[in-house]
């Protein structure tokens, strides 16, 4: 077997998911990176395997209880076949802390009121010239949301997601269907500001690179996976 034109394109992906948080990348992360079904990815992923480009290892499942999910990594001969320039080192470096700040911030908000934890998340909201950064903790804010509202509405909600394969129409989307649902439930104050935010979020998304977006997507399919 050999490095296929679509083998390097799977490989490819996996790296560039692995180096945003330098954890191993679970099959159907990758699947929805690249908008094919999980079990291709999984395939797919067995086959570079036996080709000595990724390793697989077993971590505990956060959706089932005392269930373990296989999950994949780059190994070394692979990073060395996709070098990070210079510059993309230093960016992915920034958005890597970014996540890092923002994934701490959600897990502490776990156990708080929905009104306590938004708050919480305005105060921290970086300025929206800071573009990435800035849709960044929208979607987080999105997500605290979500998990606040559970059952069957964030069980429709990520149904209707996975059904778009489009990275930005997915991002803004998910946003939009948040504040649908939750914009009756909130006081004049935090409802209107919410509303702004996402008209600000919808823009400075327009304005991102391609780059930008892909990262900003993988940070939402992480986090609903």
């Amino acid at each position: 077997m050999a490095l296929t034109k679509r083998r390097l394109q799977f490989l490819g992906k996996l790296t560039e998911l692995y180096r945003r948080t330098n954890l191993p990348i679970h099959y159907e992360t990758l699947a929805n990176s690249l908008g094919v079904s999980k079990w291709t990815a999984y395939d797919m992923l067995k086959e570079i395997e036996k080709l000595g480009f990724v390793s697989r290892s077993y971590e505990v499942n956060p959706n089932e209880t005392g269930r373990s999910q296989v999950v994949f990594a780059p190994t070394d001969e692979t990073l060395r076949l996709f070098p990070l320039s210079r510059t993309e080192n230093t960016e992915g470096s920034d958005w890597k802390r970014t996540v890092s700040k923002l994934t701490g911030m959600l897990k502490s908000l776990k156990h708080v009121g929905m009104n306590e934890a938004i708050r919480k998340l305005l105060d921290e909201l970086p300025d929206k010239s800071n573009g990435m950064e800035f849709c960044g903790y929208i979607i987080g804010l999105m997500l605290v949301y979500l998990k606040k509202l559970g059952g069957r509405t964030e069980t429709f909600i990520r149904l209707v997601l996975q059904k778009t394969q489009n990275q930005e129409a997915r991002m803004l989307l998910f946003a939009g269907s948040i504040l649908g649902t939750v914009i009756g439930t909130l006081n004049d104050e935090l409802g209107g500001r919410l509303t702004e935010l996402i008209a600000d979020f919808s823009k400075a998304i327009n304005e991102l690179t391609v780059k930008e977006k892909e990262m900003l997507a993988d940070l939402l399919t992480e986090a609903l996976a």
